[in-house]
């Protein structure tokens, strides 16, 4: 990294990518880069075009001379890449709408990393990742692998754990909106350097406390106005109220994402309101993304829009760009990552990826240790990470009852025939992106399996 930075973004035709630029352009003084590379597949070409134009205007806009290459081959891209961030979807937004709208039309949760969906989006998402890390310890054997794929916690798991390439971190935009927006809460500023945070648990399903400048916990005053506007939690999350007294007997903040375990029925009826007006989340993605990208196509857009903030993803570039700022400067600075474990939280095994506060630095990410979790925390979690493993057992091994063992113990999943019916019906919808259930999806398909959603078939005989 002596004459520069290189950066390899995998996802590069991802809407997100214009945040991502304009977080480098931030911090060049901090972030010598010296080629940008965006790569992306073939379905894929168009959105790369658009987006890879404008990331080059944004940087010639800027007083920095940076060029921004972009290839449908990976293995060109990679060689000497010093960092590359993954933030790629297999299957595109149309498999998250199947991931959605499938188990909703049962009943049951539909969410891009949370229930029957979330699992899914692991099953496509997990052995990619593998055949990335193979390319990269050929062709850049001491980069550092920056996650944001989704659902984050088990891919950098899997990139870690299962194939073994350490020199991972697995990012998410949720801590960075409470850190920034908590404080306005009780009177301090956005991001308020005297606060201290403290973070323990899984991606998307994690908790906090918070610390004043004199050391005195503020966590109460906080959970006291949780339910306020502006209050740090996730806008693509519906805003059903926290209990406050279940809240101030965990003594501890909650991620946005634990509505839907804590409000499950409540949560669950928003999302099939909205399915059955055919304006599932995903759905809603989907439009914003296409005017994002009709944005994008104006040869005088240089700058991020206002509108990316819709897609679900903001504060995304900080999170991503101060982690590498904090390795390649070696800056022990304080984030919320997943990492490995190592005793940060004492109910967990220390191998396994935990979202904690750790010290970024040259060296990766060293957890600060949380101590003992409580029972409803320590039930959950372990309930939570024993479920991950399962999914990621049935992501790389394609084995039916392994995928079976990950419904029957999510918590989003109601167990019996109707459970069986939708890890059925996804298996037979995503069955493109999931060559290592072909076995089963073959035994499914002769069995005649039927997908009960009009929208979903409507997909699936397009070709998407």
């Amino acid at each position: 990294m002596a004459d520069g930075i290189k950066i390899v973004t995998i996802g590069g035709g991802s809407s997100y990518t214009p945040e991502l630029m304009e977080g480098f352009i931030k911090r060049y003084d901090q972030l010598p880069i010296r080629e940008i590379w965006l790569v992306d597949i073939e379905d894929g070409r168009e959105k790369l075009e658009i987006v890879s134009a404008m990331a080059q205007r944004m940087w010639d806009a800027s007083p920095y001379d940076v060029t921004v290459h972009t290839t449908l081959d990976r293995r060109e891209a990679l060689p000497g890449a010093d960092f590359v961030t993954t933030q790629f979807r297999v299957g595109l937004l149309y498999a998250r709408i199947k991931d959605e709208r499938i188990p909703l039309s049962h009943g049951m949760l539909g969410q891009e990393t949370n229930g029957a969906g979330g699992m899914f989006k692991a099953f496509r998402t997990v052995p990619v990742i593998g055949q990335i890390i193979d390319d990269m310890r050929e062709l850049c054997p001491d980069a550092w692998l920056i996650n944001f794929t989704n659902p984050s916690g088990m891919v950098t798991e899997a990139a870690i754990k299962r194939f073994g390439w350490k020199r991972t971190i697995g990012l998410c935009n949720v801590p960075v909106g409470a850190m920034m927006d908590e404080p306005k809460l009780i009177g301090y500023e956005e991001n308020d350097p005297r606060l201290t945070f403290r973070f323990a648990g899984l991606n998307h399903f994690h908790w906090h406390k918070v610390y004043d400048e004199r050391g005195n916990e503020v966590t109460q005053d906080i959970i006291a106005r949780l339910n306020d506007p502006d209050n740090g939690m996730p806008a693509n999350i519906h805003d059903e109220p926290f209990s406050e007294e279940l809240l101030s007997a965990t003594g501890l903040l909650p991620c946005g994402y634990h509505r839907y375990y804590y409000m499950a029925h409540e949560m669950l009826d928003s999302l099939i309101s909205d399915f059955e007006k055919n304006d599932s989340r995903a759905e809603h993605v989907k439009k914003v993304e296409d005017e994002l990208f009709e944005l994008y196509r104006d040869p005088n857009l240089d700058h991020k829009p206002e509108q990316l903030a819709e897609r679900g993803g903001a504060h995304y570039s900080d999170a991503a760009c101060e982690t590498i700022a904090a390795i390649y400067n070696d800056r022990h600075e304080h984030m919320v990552v997943s990492t490995e474990n190592k005793g940060a939280i004492p109910c967990l095994p220390p191998d396994s990826i935990v979202e904690v506060s750790a010290l970024i630095s040259a060296k990766g990410a060293e957890p600060l240790a949380w101590g003992q979790m409580n029972s409803f925390e320590r039930g959950w979690l372990q309930l939570m990470k024993a479920m991950e493993e399962c999914v990621l057992d049935a992501a790389i091994s394609g084995d039916y009852g392994k995928a079976l063992e990950a419904f029957c113990i999510n918590p989003m999943v109601e167990n019996g025939k109707e459970a069986v019916q939708v890890l059925n019906e996804l298996l037979i919808a995503h069955e493109k992106y999931l060559p290592q259930f072909a076995d089963a999806i073959a035994r499914l398909k002769a069995e005649g399996v039927e997908i009960k959603d009009a929208k979903v078939r409507e997909l699936i005989a397009e070709g998407k």
